[in-house]
């Protein structure tokens, strides 16, 4: 072991779960609490540094508790750490170990000690009551108690993972406090339309590369209404957005609540709120906090469900979300999936007469080259506001386009009745009902109308990008109509959605509504 400096030589604490001598250790369901650390008082000026070292083998808790008891008169704390990275073979997963901290009030699922999470994306950070604080993390006064250092190795290598942490107290008054600019919820004078937004975006508060001024700037070049803020696991980022918004974006605070069995979108949260993401899919964390963002006023989103990265993929079901986000960025084959999914889930609700799952689209952009707004939402509300925006997300009434360019008039009408995406066409089963989809900034698009029975009709667009579909239809032929717009193939032509094997069916998505429902309920 190596000490920062030689006269801290006897401040180094090696820690291992295998040996005899660390009785003091607790294990608890998923995580692991060391025997703490000690700093004693020191005079006003100075600061101390104390390293912890450890190893942890394969099948390590999921949250490994460093406590670390700070003295009064301390006013930064700093920490930083590495983690052996040894080679492994193709196929095997390497070490991964994620980091953040809680302060004296505790480690308490959903309680009130939570001071900040970089995952993996910093090696270092620094906590005071000022400006200073880095991002991720919250900014308040240093105080006295046991704080917990929160390690969170998610991959552990077969020769197990080493790690090595140091903590740096410095003693002292408190500065200058940071004052929090929350962003408004609402923008005045903008009533009922469909206005366009992106729920999903990161900044450099998390795992992004972007800073906040960057993505307010990418939000409004992508000719957007609104945002959401989703830093993972933190809510650091909420008290800067205020100078950010204006009366042409409304910016909204959120959460992407990263755990250890997928990750979903705590949207429209109170700014300053804080969601834990320490349970998986066996424990009853994620239902009582989905319960306690509904309570604020917020929705649950599940995001990416299909994706490939070690616990990406979604497994907590759909019984506790108000939507989902099957379009996720570019175009890929998990998006494929997630729509098939999704539609799966439609046919069932159709069937039970029960609740049915929107679906959203966001553009999950972290850094260039990954463009904000690439899907976006364009949801019917009846104000640019947190809670009308939130009302049309939760009831469907909204439709995902690819960009601004893209347009899409989606309507079915009998007789003097119409209905638009995520309502309902009250008629008899027998009643013929007249489907249109209008488009547009789609070049030689391919317009497709899906019921709970399949594809029923494709068109291709012109070279214009612009044109009208139509189809006749009965309640008791289709549940639901639904429209996708897609690009041509790779190869340029339309495909027709049907062809089996190895060959990619259709081209990439453009532009996807939600459903419109046919007959009485």
């Amino acid at each position: 072991m190596t000490s920062p400096c030689k006269a801290h030589a006897g401040d180094n604490v090696f820690f291992s779960p295998s040996r005899r001598g660390f009785l003091a250790a607790a294990l608890t369901g998923a995580a692991l609490t060391l025997a703490p650390v000690s700093f004693a008082a020191a005079a006003t000026g100075t600061s101390k540094t104390k390293t912890i070292t450890g190893h942890l083998e394969p099948g390590a808790a999921d949250f490994v508790y460093l406590p670390v008891d700070v003295p009064a008169g301390v006013n930064k704390i700093s920490v930083s750490y590495t983690y052996s990275k040894p080679q492994v073979a193709p196929g095997f997963l390497g070490n991964a170990c994620d980091i953040g901290i809680f302060d004296e009030k505790g480690t308490d699922l959903a309680g009130k000690g939570f001071r900040g999470w970089s995952g993996g994306f910093r090696t270092e950070f620094s906590i005071s009551v000022g400006g200073d604080t880095t991002p991720g993390y919250l900014p308040g006064s240093i105080g006295k108690g046991t704080w917990n250092i929160v390690l969170g190795p998610y991959q552990v290598a077969e020769q197990g993972l080493g790690y090595t942490v140091n903590v740096t107290l410095e003693y002292g008054p408190d500065g200058t406090p940071f004052t929090p600019q929350y962003p408004p919820q609402q923008i005045a004078g903008r009533g009922a339309a469909w206005y366009r937004g992106d729920a999903h975006l990161h900044t450099v508060y998390s795992d992004g590369k972007r800073t906040p001024e960057e993505v307010a700037a990418g939000a409004r070049a992508a000719r957007l209404d609104f945002m959401i803020s989703t830093d993972h696991n933190t809510p650091a980022s909420h008290g800067v957005w205020g100078p950010l918004a204006g009366n042409d974006l409304l910016i909204l605070t959120g959460e992407e609540v990263t755990t250890r069995n997928g990750h979903y979108l705590a949207l429209g949260l109170e700014p300053g709120e804080w969601i834990d993401w320490r349970y998986r899919a066996r424990d009853k964390g994620f239902e009582k906090e989905a319960q306690r963002i509904r309570a604020s006023g917020g929705i649950v989103v599940p995001a990416h469900p299909y994706c490939p990265y070690v616990a990406c993929r979604w497994k907590f079901g759909y019984d506790d979300a108000d939507a989902v986000e099957v379009w996720t960025g570019p175009w890929t084959l998990d998006d494929e999936s997630s729509v098939n999914t999704w539609d799966s889930m439609l046919a069932h609700s159709a069937r039970t007469g029960g609740r049915w799952l929107p679906a959203m689209g966001n553009s999950d952009a972290h850094s260039a080259p990954q463009v904000i707004g690439l899907p976006h939402n364009v949801v019917n509300a009846a104000a640019l506001s947190r809670d009308a925006l939130l009302d049309g997300i939760r009831n469907g009434r909204n439709w995902i386009a690819e960009s601004a360019d893209i347009s899409v008039d989606f309507q079915v009408t009998s007789g003097g009745k119409s209905a638009s995406v995520g309502d309902r066409l009250n008629v008899a089963a027998d009643t013929p009902v007249t489907v249109t989809a209008k488009i547009a900034g789609v070049p030689n698009g391919v317009v497709r109308f899906i019921t709970d029975e399949g594809q029923t009709q494709q068109v291709t667009l012109p070279a214009s990008g612009q044109g009208t579909s139509t189809w006749v239809t009965t309640p008791q032929l289709a549940a639901y109509v639904r429209v996708e717009v897609r690009h041509p193939k790779i190869d340029g032509t339309s495909g027709s959605g049907t062809e089996m094997g190895t060959v990619i069916p259709l081209g990439p998505m453009a532009a996807l509504t939600n459903p419109i429902f046919l007959g009485n309920s």
